[in-house]
C-alpha cells in the first residue's frame, strides 16, 4: 500500500521542482524585458538629442527655393526678403554677374576674423567716439572686397519717388519700374546691428572713390521727395560724431567705423519704402560720395543701420511701428529669411525672451547674457559666471565666440559625440573639422544656447556646421565680451525689443 503513497509522493516532488523551475525563469524573462524596454527607451531618448540631417541641406542650391516657411500664412506681409550677397536669391550678385558663387572658406573666415576684432574696438569706445583708423582701407577696386562678408544679411530698400510718376504713388517695389528716370528703385543693403548710422551710395558717385554697384544709383535730384539740410539745420546740429562740415550750405557727414573704414558725403532726407505698408516718409540718410574699407561690402549699395541710436532705422521707424525690429537668416543662400520693421505679429507663446544687458558697454551693440550651454542633452559644466561679460548679439559676424572655458566644454563634448566621422586639421580658427566626404546623412547632437531666464534657444543644424566645422571659437580671455554670430541665428527669427530692453527668439521661422 506504500507503492501508491511514495509515487503520489515523487509526482508531487516533480512538480513542485518544475514550479521552482519555471517561476525563476518568468523572473528573469520580465527581467530581461524590463531591461530590453529601459534600454530601448533610454536609446529612443538619447536619439531625441540628436538631428539626422542630410550633408546636402547644408549647401545652397542653383537656383532660388525663395521661403521655406509660409510668412504671409504667419501674417508677415509687412516683411522684407532677407538673403545673402551671393547666391541665387541676390538681386545684387545677380546683376553683378556674381551668380551663385561663393567666396572661399578662408574669404569668409577672414572676414569673421575682421568683424570680430570691429566688435571688440566698438566695445572699447562709446557710441560717441570717434576712433582713428587702425587698419589700412582695402581699395575699392580690390576685387577680393566682393569675397568678405559673404555671409552677411541683406536687404532691398527703395529710396525716393519717381519725379515721373504721381506724387501720390510710392516707388514700385518692382525691379522692372527703374527705368524711368525717377529713382533708383531696389538698393540692397546690409543689415548691420552694430551701426546706428545708414547711408548708401549716391550719384555723382565716381569710382574710386566709390565702389562699382550693379543697382542703379540713387539720385536724390531724381526724387520729388528728396531734401538736403542746411547747416544751422537741427538735423545737422545733432549728427554728434558723424558731422563733417558743410559744402555749399548742405549738411556733410563721415562715418569712421572702429576699423578705419569710411563713408561721407551729403546729409539727406527723402522716404524709404520697405514694404507698402512700411514706409518712412522723411527718412534721414547718409548720400554717400566716398566709401572705402574693409567693413563695406562691395557687392551692396551701402549699409542699413540697426544699432541703438537716433540715426538707426529702428528710432525713425519707431512712431510709425514701434521701438522694434526682427530677422530670420536664412540656412542657405538659396533660402530666403525676412526683416521687419516693428513688433512681430507672432503670439508671444512662440517666443523664449531674454533681457538686453545694459551697463558701460557701448550702448549701440545689443548684448545679452547665456548662462548656460547643452550638448545632446546635457548642460556643461560651466559656472553661469563664466558668462559675465556678455555678448553681443550681431548681424554679420559669422561665428559665435564664447569665454575659452565654455568653448572648451563645448568643444569636448561636441568632440565625443562626433567620433564616428573622420577628424581633419583645423580650419584657420575652427578647429573642430570633419571630412564628411562619401557621408549622405550626420547624426549631429543638438546645441542649445540658453540665455538669462532661462530663454533656451536650440540651434538649428544650418546654425552648428560651417563647411563641415562645428561653428564656434573662443575670444582670448573669460573676462572678454562673446559674440553670437549669424550663423547661429540661422533659421531663427530674433526680435530686438528696443523700447522693452529684451530679445526674443522663435525657432524654424525661416
Amino acid at each position: 500500500m506504500r507503492a501508491p503513497v511514495q509515487h503520489l509522493a515523487a509526482s508531487s516532488l516533480t512538480s513542485n521542482m518544475a514550479t521552482a523551475v519555471v517561476v525563476p525563469l518568468l523572473l528573469l524573462l520580465l527581467l530581461f524585458s524590463s531591461c530590453a524596454t529601459l534600454i530601448v527607451d533610454a536609446a529612443g531618448a538619447d536619439e531625441l538629442n540628436y538631428n539626422v540631417v542630410a550633408t546636402s541641406s547644408f549647401k545652397a542650391k542653383a537656383v532660388c527655393e525663395g521661403p521655406r516657411v509660409n510668412s504671409t500664412s504667419a501674417g508677415f506681409t509687412n516683411g522684407v526678403p532677407v538673403t545673402r550677397p551671393h547666391g541665387p536669391c541676390s538681386a545684387a550678385a545677380a546683376a553683378a554677374g556674381v551668380g551663385s558663387s561663393e567666396p572661399s572658406l578662408v574669404d569668409a573666415l577672414r572676414w569673421d576674423q575682421q568683424r570680430a576684432s570691429y566688435i571688440q574696438r566698438m566695445l572699447s569706445m562709446s557710441v560717441n567716439a570717434s576712433m582713428p583708423p587702425k587698419l589700412p582701407p582695402k581699395s575699392p577696386t580690390d576685387k577680393s572686397a566682393l569675397k568678405v562678408a559673404s555671409t552677411d544679411p541683406v536687404s532691398e530698400f527703395h529710396p525716393g519717388t519717381p519725379k515721373k510718376k504721381n506724387k501720390s504713388s510710392q516707388l514700385s517695389i518692382d525691379p522692372a519700374a527703374t527705368d524711368d528716370g525717377g529713382s533708383a528703385g531696389e538698393q540692397t543693403m546690409v543689415l548691420d546691428t552694430a551701426s546706428v548710422f545708414p547711408w548708401l551710395q549716391c550719384a555723382p558717385c565716381p569710382v574710386p572713390p566709390c565702389h562699382p554697384q550693379a543697382e542703379t544709383l540713387y539720385d536724390p535730384a531724381l526724387s520729388s521727395t528728396s531734401g538736403t539740410f542746411s547747416c544751422n539745420s537741427s538735423a545737422c546740429r545733432q549728427l554728434g560724431p558723424f558731422a563733417n562740415g558743410c559744402a555749399n550750405n548742405q549738411c556733410q557727414y563721415r562715418v569712421r567705423y572702429p576699423d578705419g573704414s569710411t563713408t561721407m558725403g551729403t546729409y539727406v532726407s527723402d522716404v524709404m519704402t520697405l514694404t507698402p505698408t512700411r514706409v518712412i516718409s522723411k527718412f534721414q540718410f547718409g548720400c554717400s560720395h566716398f566709401a572705402q574699407g574693409r567693413s563695406i561690402n562691395t557687392l551692396t549699395v551701402g549699409t542699413m543701420g540697426l544699432g541703438s541710436g537716433s540715426e538707426s532705422l529702428v528710432s525713425q521707424g519707431k512712431g510709425s511701428y514701434g521701438n522694434a525690429f526682427s530677422y530670420c537668416i536664412p540656412p542657405t543662400a538659396s533660402i530666403t529669411g525676412f526683416f521687419l520693421l516693428g513688433v512681430p505679429p507672432v503670439s508671444s507663446s512662440r517666443y523664449v525672451v531674454t533681457p538686453m544687458v545694459k551697463g558701460k558697454l557701448n550702448p549701440a551693440l545689443y548684448v545679452v547674457r547665456l548662462q548656460a550651454i547643452t550638448v545632446a542633452g546635457q548642460q556643461l559644466s560651466v559656472p553661469p559666471t563664466i558668462f559675465a561679460a556678455g555678448s553681443v548679439m550681431d548681424s554679420r559676424a559669422p561665428i559665435t565666440r564664447l569665454p575659452p572655458t565654455a568653448y572648451q566644454a563645448l568643444r569636448s563634448a561636441f568632440r565625443s559625440r562626433m567620433t564616428m566621422y573622420r577628424a581633419v586639421p583645423p580650419k584657420e580658427h575652427l578647429d573642430t573639422c570633419y571630412d564628411f566626404t562619401g557621408v549622405s546623412t550626420i547624426r549631429l547632437p543638438k546645441i542649445a544656447l540658453v540665455f538669462d531666464r532661462n530663454a533656451a534657444v536650440e540651434l538649428d543644424p544650418s546654425g552648428i556646421l560651417f563647411d563641415g566645422c562645428l561653428a564656434f571659437t573662443s575670444t582670448s580671455d573669460d573676462r572678454d565680451t562673446g559674440i553670437i554670430g549669424n550663423v547661429q541665428q540661422r533659421t531663427i527669427e530674433v526680435v530686438y525689443d528696443v523700447g522693452g530692453g529684451a530679445m526674443a527668439f522663435r525657432r524654424a521661422a525661416c
